[in-house]
C-alpha cells in the first residue's frame, strides 16, 4: 500500500500536495495551539552539516542553563530525555511536530531547534512555526530531483529567511539570522531582513562587528583546535570533531550562542564536551589495527569532504564501500561514483536505500563515475573496485581485506536504523553490523592464538 501510495505521488500535481501539506499544518497547528510562539525557535537549513550545527546549538544553550528541545535527522530532544528519530524524514509531518513542540512547551522548553529541510519550507510543513533565527549552513548539489534547478533549491531555502521578519514576534525576542560567508551564494542570504544578522568564516581578521571567525586552525587525528574570534572576544577551542566542515559548523553555533548573549567560555566549555555526532565521522573501534568510520555523506559535496579530511591522516589504503538513495536526484550518483574513483584505492559500489527504484540499475549509474582501467597491483586483484548488492556482504569483505594503517570508509547511511526496499523499512544499522563482524573476527583471531 505505501508502495502505490508513492507510486501516485509521482503523477500528483506539486501544488495538491503542497496544499495537503499546508492544510494538514494549519490543522496540526490550531489542534495544538501553536506551541512554536511559546518557543523560542531555530532553524537550521542548509545542504550539509545541519545535524552537527544543530547538536551543537543544544549542547551551548542547555551548558548556558536552558531546558532544549530539538528535531533533527537522526535524534530528537526534550531535556536531558532524547531519542532517535526513526522516520527516515529530517522534517517529520506536520501534526507530528507540532505534537513534538508541544511535548516541548508541556516540559517547560525555552528554545526549540529544529533541523529544517527545503521540502518542508516548499510544502507549507513548518506553517504556523514562528522562527525566531534562521541559519544557514552551505548549498550543493542536491535534491535537484524535486526542486529542478539549483536556482529553486536556493529560492526554497531563502523563504525560511524571508519569514524572520514577517512571522509572530515574540515579545523581548529578536529575529537573528546566520550565514555562512565561505558559501559562494552567502550574500543572497544576506539580503533577508533581520533585527541582527552574523557572519561566519574561515580567515583572518573579521571584516566588521557581525563577523565571527576561525583563524590559527590546526588538525590531527583527534580533532581540530582553532580561535573563534567574535564580538566578545577571541577563544582557543579544541574540538573533538574531524574536518574542516566541522569547524563551519562549530562557527554556526558559535554565533547562535553569541546572539544570545552567552558567555563565549560556556560556549567553548559546550563545544569541547560534544566527542562525536552519531553516524557523522563516526569511529567504530573494535581494537582492530586499522581505521573504520562510517558517516552518513550522500551528497558529492559531503563526499569529497569526507576525503579531504581522512585522506591527510590515513597511511594505508583507503577502502571505499558507498552507493546512492533511490527515487532521489539520480544526476550525483556519477558524480559520487568519479569523487571516490579519484580518492579510495579500493571501491564497493554496494546497496543502500533504493525505495522503489531497481537497486542494480542504482549501482550501475553510481559505477558510470569511477574511471576505467584503474589498477592496484599492490592488492593483486583483476580489479579495484567491485559492484555488489548485498550491502553486509560488501561491508564483511572490505574489512577483511583491511590491513594495518588501512581506511575503511562506509558511507551514505550514517546512525540510520532502517533500510528502505520497495514499500518496506528493513533493519539496518551500519554501526553494529561493522562491531558484529570486527567483534567476529578479533573471536576467531583469540582462538587461533
Amino acid at each position: 500500500m505505501n508502495w502505490l501510495k508513492f507510486k501516485l505521488k509521482k503523477f500528483i500535481p506539486d501544488n495538491c500536495i503542497i496544499f495537503y501539506h499546508k492544510m494538514q499544518a494549519v490543522v496540526a497547528a490550531i489542534y495544538f495551539r501553536f506551541p512554536a510562539k511559546k518557543l523560542i525557535t531555530v532553524g537550521v537549513t542548509g545542504t550539509n552539516g545541519k545535524t552537527t550545527t544543530a547538536n551543537m546549538i543544544a549542547a551551548i544553550l542547555e551548558t548556558a542553563g536552558f531546558k532544549v528541545g530539538m528535531a533533527t535527522t537522526i535524534n530528537f530532544k526534550i531535556g536531558k530525555k532524547e531519542w532517535e528519530n526513526v522516520y527516515k524524514m529530517t522534517t517529520i509531518p506536520p501534526w507530528k511536530l507540532q505534537k513534538l513542540l508541544a511535548k516541548m512547551v508541556g516540559a517547560g522548553c525555552q528554545y526549540a531547534v529544529l533541523e529544517t529541510t527545503s521540502h518542508a519550507i516548499v510544502q507549507n510543513r513548518i506553517w504556523g512555526i514562528p522562527y525566531d533565527a534562521a541559519i544557514f549552513t552551505n548549498l550543493t548539489h542536491e535534491h535537484l530531483d524535486y526542486h529542478k534547478s539549483l536556482e529553486n533549491y536556493r529560492q526554497a531555502k531563502g523563504k525560511l529567511f524571508d519569514s524572520l521578519k514577517k512571522s509572530f514576534k515574540k515579545p523581548g525576542v529578536k529575529k537573528i539570522a546566520i550565514i555562512n560567508k565561505d558559501d559562494p551564494l552567502w550574500e543572497f542570504f544576506a539580503k533577508f531582513k533581520a533585527d541582527k544578522t552574523y557572519l561566519y568564516r574561515i580567515g583572518r581578521e573579521p571584516k566588521n562587528s557581525s563577523e565571527i571567525l576561525a583563524r590559527k586552525i590546526s588538525q590531527d587525528a583527534r580533532g581540530s583546535r582553532f580561535e573563534a574570534v567574535t564580538p566578545d572576544g577571541a577563544q582557543m577551542i579544541n574540538l573533538n570533531l574531524l574536518g574542516r566542515f566541522n569547524i563551519h559548523n562549530a562557527l554556526a553555533a558559535i554565533s547562535y550562542g553569541i546572539s544570545q548573549n552567552i558567555d563565549i567560555l560556556r560556549i567553548k566549555s559546550a563545544l569541547e564536551k560534544i566527542q562525536g555526532i552519531p553516524g557523522r565521522l563516526q569511529k567504530i573501534d573494535e581494537r582492530q589495527d586499522f581505521v573504520v568510520i562510517v558517516d552518513y555523506a550522500h551528497t558529492p559535496d559531503a563526499l569529497q569532504k569526507i576525503y579531504e579530511t581522512v585522506k591527510p591522516l590515513t597511511r594505508g589504503k583507503i577502502i571505499a564501500v558507498f552507493g546512492a538513495t533511490g527515487d532521489r536526484d539520480k544526476s550525483k550518483r556519477p558524480i559520487m561514483g568519479a569523487i571516490a574513483g579519484r580518492n579510495a584505492d579500493l571501491i564497493f559500489v554496494t546497496n543502500e536505500d533504493p525505495y522503489t527504484e531497481d537497486p542494480l540499475e542504482i549501482i550501475n549509474q553510481v559505477a558510470v563515475g569511477i574511471p576505467r582501467g584503474r589498477k592496484d597491483k599492490k592488492l593483486k586483484l583483476d580489479s579495484d573496485y567491485f559492484k555488489i548488492l548485498d550491502r553486509k556482504v560488501v561491508i564483511e569483505k572490505a574489512l577483511n581485506m583491511a590491513k594495518k594503517d588501512d581506511l575503511v570508509l562506509i558511507t551514505g547511511k550514517g546512525a540510520e536504523k532502517a533500510m528502505v526496499v520497495g514499500d518496506k523499512k528493513i533493519p539496518w544499522d551500519d554501526c553494529e553490523i561493522v562491531r558484529g563482524i570486527l567483534r567476529k573476527r578479533q573471536n576467531k583471531n583469540m582462538r587461533g592464538k
